[in-house]
């Protein structure tokens, strides 16, 4: 009887899938600060099929929280307003033509959906913009047509502030997450957690840094063939807890950015100044790391619980990506 009754009731979060999300992974990070993101929590729900009404429907900045359950092929890039939260149900809430924008707004959560193959700009493309949530979402092109055929998985720019990326499986492309988009914007500051996400077969960026105070913990990271962890431009790391595997470089400080990171650049790499990383409690499986400068960013103000570092493949394999909340 017991057992009937709390079957009951996980079928009735299951069919919350916003809510029971929530519950199971609780957001964690910087997007905690600053007031809090909170979405669309206590506004109206949407359920969308089509491109249009996704289009629609993510627009204004009323509380709104839109939802969907099937493949979309997006005709053009919806402009996500405030107060949004963009989730997800199942397996099948996948967006392929075009991407996301989060452009000048605030307080936006994007969960459980997937961005494939996104030609012409990010899969999800965050300016200007704060207090923005990204969690358990799957991003993924191909490494079939060249470092430049497409831009970022997900890129965070033009001095957008308190974010948290968690719980997300970044595969199969080239450069995946770039803070900070122009080395001359020296007036912009990021804060930035990057936690439990899945990083498997890509170049670089995972993520590259600018002006950043960033909190990289309980990721993990399975064939990163040129650079993963870069900071740059002056940006602080505090890196934590972390597994790489089969990963060229591990951790670079070092302002050089690399051909495969920037191929339009002179064939050795364009310049900046060095970065900064505190590190710890990293298994670097015997792969390198080129830590130029030690940073002072050695504590974040926000409550978060590290996984043990022996479980953090199981763990991040098990609950990063779509249809885990």
């Amino acid at each position: 009887m017991k057992f009937f009754s709390l079957s009951l009731q996980l079928l009735s979060l299951a069919s919350l899938g916003f809510v029971k999300g929530q519950e199971l992974f609780p957001q964690v990070g910087y997007s905690t600060l600053n007031g809090g993101t909170t979405g669309g929590t206590g506004g109206t729900v949407t359920t969308v099929s089509t491109s249009a009404a996704l289009i629609a429907a993510v627009k204004g900045n009323t509380k709104k929280i839109v939802q969907f359950s099937v493949p979309i092929t997006l005709t053009a890039r919806p402009q996500i307003g405030s107060n949004t939260s963009l989730i997800g149900i199942g397996t099948n809430a996948i967006l392929t033509g075009k991407g996301l924008d989060v452009s000048s707004v605030s307080n936006v959560i994007i969960r459980n959906i997937a961005t494939k193959k996104i030609v012409g700009n990010d899969g999800i493309s965050v300016k200007s913009s704060k207090n923005v949530w990204i969690d358990h979402c799957d991003f993924s092109s191909d490494v079939l047509n060249g470092f430049d055929y497409y831009d970022g998985l997900v890129d965070v720019t033009s001095g957008s502030d308190y974010v948290t990326l968690s719980y997300n499986y970044f595969h199969a492309h080239f450069k995946a997450s770039l803070v900070g988009g122009n080395p001359d914007a020296t007036g912009e500051t990021y804060h930035i957690t990057y936690h439990h996400n899945f990083w498997e077969n890509l170049s670089t960026r995972t993520p590259a840094l600018r002006f950043s105070f960033a909190h990289v913990y309980n990721n993990y990271y399975k064939d990163i063939f040129a650079q993963a962890i870069h900071t740059r431009s002056g940006a602080q790391a505090l890196i934590e807890y972390n597994v790489f595997r089969n990963v060229t470089e591990c951790i670079s400080t070092y302002g050089m950015v690399i051909p495969q990171d920037s191929p339009n650049s002179s064939p050795d790499g364009d310049y900046e100044p060095d970065g900064f990383a505190n590190e710890q409690f990293n298994d670097f499986g015997g792969y390198p790391k080129n830590i130029t400068q030690v940073g002072s960013l050695t504590s974040v103000p926000y409550t978060y619980t590290a996984t043990p570092l022996d479980q953090v493949m199981t763990v991040v394999v098990r609950d990063a990506g779509l249809g885990k909340i």
